[in-house]
């Protein structure tokens, strides 16, 4: 197997060891969907016990993926969620909302971050120290834990959405561009919840 398949603890352990104690993995999801919101997971993960299986979220089965939600939850030295709607994503673009999403998650945590691990992006604005890491919700574990917890919830938001609006299965597809959500478009027109400021949402406002 390769690195990508473990996620590893090396950052985490550093840091550890430079005298940082709460050390929080963020990721996002929802950044390219075009439906709902774009969704961030800040979680403290404590080194030991380790949760076997944690990986990048997409790379696990929806099961899986709720399984290691809820066992990431009970151990977590401290987990939250930053959410920002769609209608803030047409506001502000999706750069901009993605980093508030990130950067709520961060700063809703019951305890101060110490130091943030994040994938790709840093966070402008954020009082704890932090580095962005290439791939890092497939190598940090703390940073795949929180990619878990924020698929989860959002894909729960995207089903109850689906309740709303059976027609453009939003249970499957999460809210993404599928062939199916655009054939539902065409029939059916724009959701509350659709990203206007999104091709091709954008050409039927």
């Amino acid at each position: 197997m390769s690195l990508l398949d473990h996620p590893h603890t090396r950052y985490e352990k550093r840091f550890h060891k430079e005298g940082y104690d709460v050390i929080v993995g963020v990721d996002e999801v929802g950044r390219g969907a075009w439906a709902g919101p774009i969704i961030a997971g800040a979680v403290a993960m404590p080194l030991r016990p380790r949760i076997y299986g944690i990986r990048d979220s997409k790379q696990l089965s929806k099961k899986k993926r709720e399984e290691l939600a809820k066992r990431i939850k009970e151990i977590a030295v401290a987990w939250a969620i930053g959410i920002v709607s769609h209608s803030e994503i047409d506001a502000i673009g999706i750069g901009p909302a993605n980093a508030l999403a990130m950067k709520k998650s961060v700063e809703l945590l019951p305890v101060e971050a110490d130091y943030v691990l994040l994938d790709a992006f840093n966070i402008v604005g954020l009082q704890a120290k932090q580095s962005a890491i290439a791939h890092g919700d497939a190598m940090v574990y703390s940073i795949a834990a929180a990619s878990i917890v924020a698929k989860v919830m959002r894909d729960d938001l995207m089903t109850e959405y689906h309740e709303q609006h059976p027609e453009y299965s939003f249970n499957t597809n999460m809210g993404y561009g599928t062939e199916a959500h655009q054939h539902a478009l065409d029939a059916y027109g724009l959701t509350p919840i659709h990203r206007t400021s999104f091709h091709p949402m954008k050409t039927m406002v």
